[in-house]
């Protein structure tokens, strides 16, 4: 049975109070076609279209988008790509199941915090980080060069010179994961920045270490990675990272 469909682009609203959910808004796409990926990706997500529902029919996505047919088909197309949709003869463009989706796309990441997260999706996303990240950081210590440490010391340097709620401390404290990912030298690990980077936004957005002694312990922990790293102590390197991605899921309450 096909899912029912607004007559207009999907929007996000705040979820009703009680749900749990939190919604980060993402900016505008470029283009038309990313646009509307970006809309139906967004509703399959929000599970407005569940697993198994078949999509409105080309004619009533063109009047509710007000696109072309090869935006549209452009726009399909992306979905596909990224897992969320399958096309079958004589059927239709059907949602797929969550299992199929590539989660490590970086628009289906970012969909995910426009359609609104949990506790459930912080704990996910931590995870796969404690499974990756504290293994770049032991690579880090044993790979890293002048210049990598340079960068590691600048994200610090950064966070530490901005307001703990502001843009820039955010961006610091991604340039230093950022930094322990390409100091690993690995290119497998450094792929895996899409995630940290929503996972990082997610954590700056739903609550920003403002409290003098939270902000403190922030920027203890994340110089203890740039320092482990120094020393080239792949040990402590690891140990640190972890503590990072711990303190950040026991900051919003999503610690098992």
């Amino acid at each position: 049975m096909r899912a029912p469909f607004a007559t207009s682009p999907v929007t996000t609203s705040p979820p009703p109070a009680g749900t749990g959910l939190v919604v980060i808004p993402a900016g505008r796409s470029r283009s038309n076609h990313a646009e509307v990926a970006r809309s139906l990706g967004t509703a399959i997500i929000a599970g407005r279209y569940p697993a198994g529902a078949k999509l409105p029919g080309d004619g009533e996505l063109l009047a509710a988008f007000r696109v072309s047919r090869p935006v549209l088909r452009e726009s399909v197309k992306t979905l596909v790509a990224k897992g969320l949709l399958t096309t079958r003869a004589r059927v239709g463009t059907v949602v797929r199941e969550r299992a199929a989706w590539n989660m490590f796309d970086a628009d289906v990441l970012a969909w995910h915090l426009e359609a609104g997260i949990d506790r459930r999706f912080l704990r996910d996303l931590a995870e796969i980080r404690l499974a990756v990240e504290p293994a770049a950081a032991a690579l880090a210590a044993e790979r890293r060069t002048a210049d990598d440490l340079a960068a590691l010391e600048a994200g610090l340097a950064r966070m530490r010179a901005e307001p703990s709620d502001s843009i820039g401390f955010a961006e610091g404290d991604l340039a230093l994961h950022v930094a322990v990912a390409v100091a690993s030298s690995n290119p497998f690990m450094r792929s895996i920045g899409g995630v940290i980077e929503v996972a990082l936004r997610a954590s700056f957005q739903l609550s920003a270490p403002v409290e003098a002694a939270e902000r403190e312990t922030v920027l203890a922990a994340h110089a203890a990675i740039v320092a482990a790293i120094a020393a080239r102590d792949p040990e402590a390197a690891a140990a640190a990272l972890r503590e990072v991605i711990h303190n950040g899921l026991r900051r919003h309450g999503a610690a098992a």
